[in-house]
């Protein structure tokens, strides 16, 4: 198995130049690039087949980050994220400093923040979020492990991470969609 800092280097070259990668997540493997950068989220649309108006949601490595993309954050918000025993994604209002095809009609943007060291490093690297959408085409079912992953999906990425590829994942997180007027909906438990 390849090393870790290996990992994030050759991953990091990638997405400094606009790829995408597919890469292991602390849920399922995802398929990610810069989240401001506009032309790669496009790539990412068209690998899974999906439509621009299906958001898809970034990871973040601090604090720091999510004040950068979020203006207000509700104080739910960090009670969640300390009270959590899984992962969670947020869908918070009025994201900026991010690629527009990623910001949802409403201008929210679905958001989690990561413990896993493959994604927290190479945040650190990039110091930018990382998108992350399901490893599988629009439509079909999510993939819980690197063999699970449709050859058109491997093919069509710019460079695979060579960690964790004999992992079976859990499940996709919880997403909850929390508004600055206080409004709590849980979208998927």
């Amino acid at each position: 198995m390849e090393n870790i800092n290996t990992e994030v280097h050759n991953a990091y070259e990638i997405i400094k130049e606009g790829g995408i990668i597919l890469y292991p997540t602390d849920t399922v493997w995802g398929i990610g690039c810069d989240a401001t950068n506009p032309e790669a989220v496009a790539k990412i649309y068209k690998l899974k087949q999906r439509a621009e108006t299906q958001s898809m949601i970034v990871l973040m490595n601090g604090e720091k980050m999510m004040y950068n993309v979020f203006k207000n954050i509700p104080e739910v918000a960090w009670q969640l994220i300390d009270l959590s025993e899984k992962p969670t994604t947020l869908i918070l209002d009025d994201a900026r400093n991010v690629a527009p095809n990623i910001i949802a009609a409403d201008k929210s943007l679905g958001m989690r923040l990561v413990k896993e060291p493959f994604c927290f490093k190479l945040m650190e690297r990039m110091k930018k979020p990382l998108v992350s959408t399901s490893a599988n085409i629009s439509g079909q079912p999510t993939p819980l492990a690197f063999k699970d992953i449709s050859p058109e999906i491997v093919k069509g990425v710019d460079y695979v991470v060579k960690l964790n590829q004999d992992k079976i994942n859990g499940k996709s997180s919880t997403i909850i969609k929390l508004t600055n007027d206080s409004q709590v909906k849980i979208i998927r438990k």
